[in-house]
């Protein structure tokens, strides 16, 4: 008889089992409602289905729908499967390629037999895949060959399956699932037990787009469906509505709305800033010197192209120049025929970051440990090369300027400096009405510098927040395994917009390699030369993003200092415009950003139009306004209106067009 196998629950109890059991298995033993309830397993670590059969002891944890991120990783794969399926039912000739899950749902990649898919077909798929969960379709888990792989797809006229099982690596092995027994796709899995674990109302196609096989634009192009796929309905209807919410709020239809911004193809992911969007620009930039100044950062402007042995020698040129726009250094060729460049220059490139400029700085002239540390700050305006089909609006652009600084300090500075900026971020947070989380992303596989570096520049970021006394619970204090810079780990901030999306914006990095690489020193209180550590560092990270989020996190609604146009003094009749340019004239002195509105139009048109335009105050002024020196005040998003004073209503709108940093 076979030794019976241990089986460790988390509770730290043993369960014997025959070998060949299964985590399915243990379930069933425990409890019918456990047995209904899990998903999946966890043996050893490892993700795996429940039917997996144990073939040594192990350590088993059960996973339910109450660990929601695993459950919803196993549910989206599942969809993307399904709505495969269910496309190859509906179109016969249809070759599947790949489908991964997504953040919020899924994705499947198809090479359509006739047209690309559109999105009239989606409901007819919807109805298909639903059809799918409600047979409650086993999901098998199968171990193949390659060449059995390679013979199947083949076979079935999968061409693109067939080229894709052909590099897969051989000595691993090599899985498919069915889905009943008649329909199958090569992955890694796990799955869920069956189709009908699913909620058929836990999901919907969203929307259908081009990609190309493989993501190469010289590859066939594939019709890809994307859905987004939950536990439940109430989770689905929770994320429609974030997704109306969302849209309404899309910084760019606000930036066309508000007149703050354009882009167009002239200039691929670069911003042609308007007045007014400039004008929000300019207030924060305004906000951020006070920042760094009030800090003892000392501002620099660095040359925008370097030549490329700099960037040879900071690391870049090799780890990051798909990344960079490069250029000859050479005057280019103004003859009709002939090429434009020769092709024998040295090559020079934009820069897509700043530190190795600010290194350079830090080298000029000899320095002591009494200088450190040193705090260069730079509003620098950077270039990466970005794909075109990456680029979005203001949040993801080929120009942008950063908030950026680097601290050159010593060994002994380091926490002291570190906390210093965790208390000068929060703030400048807070002061936005933002919630964050503060992570530590530690080493990455490929990087520089020795084991040893890394153990202490970690620790010391670590040291530092816990300092800051933001190593809790509260601040969603969290460290990630592998997310570094090649360079440093670095402490991320994550912040919570008004519909609770999070994004990364501010880092500090702690870096001991580039002041390596640059050669960049200081003497010693010894009288010998000394590496300084230097710490990278921003809050906003790029102006561009941090107004798109704005603008999406107020909705187009931003706060009083910050509005491009602070209030419009609007007439009722004609008789008022007298007056509404001498309030207009009181409002400038006073430093206000005003406009006037005289048209011989309705006053609710005006309102109207100035409530899209997301003017904070409309001070109203009619015949009777003008003879006593009154406005009527309507708030933006206030259905009621108040008469006052204009001196007294002056007063009011100055302070409330104050910066927060200065009340």
């Amino acid at each position: 008889m076979s030794e019976l196998l241990k089986i460790t629950l988390p509770d730290g109890s043993v369960r014997e089992v025959a070998p060949g059991s299964t985590p399915a298995d243990i379930a069933a033993a425990i409890g019918p409602g456990l047995a209904k309830a899990a998903l999946a397993a966890r043996v050893d670590g490892e993700l795996v289905d429940l039917s997996r059969p144990f073939t040594a002891d192990a350590a088993l944890a059960l996973v339910t729908a109450k660990d929601e991120a695993e459950a919803l990783e196993l549910a989206r794969h599942d969809f993307a499967h399904i709505l495969a399926e269910a496309v190859q039912a509906l179109f016969p000739g249809t070759q599947i390629t790949f489908g991964p899950s997504t953040d919020d749902g899924f994705y499947y990649d198809f090479a359509p037999a006739e047209r690309p898919f559109t999105e009239e077909d989606l409901p007819a798929i919807e109805a298909q895949m639903r059809k799918i969960i409600g047979a409650n379709k086993p999901l098998r888990r199968e171990v193949w060959s390659r060449e059995q792989l390679i013979s199947r797809w083949k076979q079935q006229g999968e061409s693109f399956k067939a080229e894709w099982a052909a590099e897969l690596p051989g000595d691993e092995p090599l899985t498919v699932y069915w889905s009943g027994d008649d329909w199958l796709d090569m992955c890694r899995g796990p799955h869920l037990p069956s189709t009908g674990k699913l909620d058929p109302n836990a999901f919907k196609l969203t929307r259908v787009s081009g990609a190309y096989w493989r993501g190469d634009q010289n590859n066939a192009m594939l019709s890809r469906i994307y859905g987004t796929g939950w536990l439940n309905k109430k989770q689905l209807d929770a994320h429609m509505t974030r997704l109306e919410e969302a849209a309404k709020r899309d910084h760019r239809k606000l930036g066309n709305e508000m007149d703050l911004f354009h882009l167009q193809a002239e200039a691929h992911g670069s911003v042609f800033w308007h007045p007014k969007g400039y004008l929000i620009w300019r207030e924060l930039e305004a906000y951020m010197r006070r920042a760094i100044d009030g800090a003892g950062y000392r501002e620099v402007k660095t040359p925008q192209v370097m030549d490329a042995r700099q960037w040879e020698q900071s690391g870049h040129w090799g780890k990051y120049r798909e990344n960079m726009f490069v250029i000859p250094d050479e005057v280019p060729n103004v003859d009709d025929e002939g090429p434009v460049i020769s092709g024998e220059a040295d090559w020079m490139a934009l820069k897509p970051m700043n530190c190795p400029a600010h290194v350079l700085i830090f080298r000029q002239g000899l320095k002591s440990y009494r200088d450190l540390p040193m705090r260069l700050y730079e509003n620098g305006c950077c270039h990466r090369n970005e794909p075109h089909g990456a680029l979005h609006g203001l949040m993801r652009v080929r120009q942008f300027t950063q908030d950026d600084a680097h601290i050159f300090c010593r060994e002994d500075q380091i926490v002291d400096e570190v906390q210093a900026f965790c208390e000068l971020a929060d703030r400048v947070y807070k002061h936005f009405g933002f919630t964050y989380s503060i992570k530590l992303a530690l080493r990455p596989e490929k990087r520089f510098g020795t084991e040893e570096m890394w153990d202490m520049a970690e620790s010391e970021l670590r040291a530092a927040v816990v300092r800051a006394g933001l190593a809790t619970e509260e601040y969603g204090w969290e460290e990630l395994p592998g997310e570094g810079a090649f360079y440093a780990p670095k402490l991320e901030w994550h912040l919570t917009d008004a519909i609770g999306r999070t994004w990364q914006v501010g880092t500090i990095q702690s870096d001991r390699v580039l002041p390596e690489r640059l050669d960049a020193n200081y003497v010693g209180e010894d009288g010998e030369k000394h590496r300084p550590v230097m710490l990278h560092r921003a809050i906003f990270g790029s102006y561009e993003r941090f107004i798109g989020i704005l603008i999406e996190h107020f909705a187009g609604r931003l706060p009083v200092w910050l509005a491009p146009v602070q209030a419009v003094v609007a007439t009722i009749v004609s008789d008022a415009d007298d007056y509404a340019v001498e309030a207009l004239a009181k409002l400038k002195a006073a430093g206000i950003r005003a406009e006037s509105d005289l048209r011989n139009e309705k006053i609710n048109y005006k309102v109207r139009e100035h409530s899209v335009a997301k003017v904070p105050y409309l001070l109203v002024v009619g015949k009777r306004e003008a003879e006593e020196g009154t406005v009527a005040i309507r708030i933006l998003g206030e259905q009621h209106q108040k008469v006052m004073p204009l001196d007294e209503a002056i007063a009011l709108l100055k302070g409330e067009a104050l910066a927060p940093d200065l009340k």
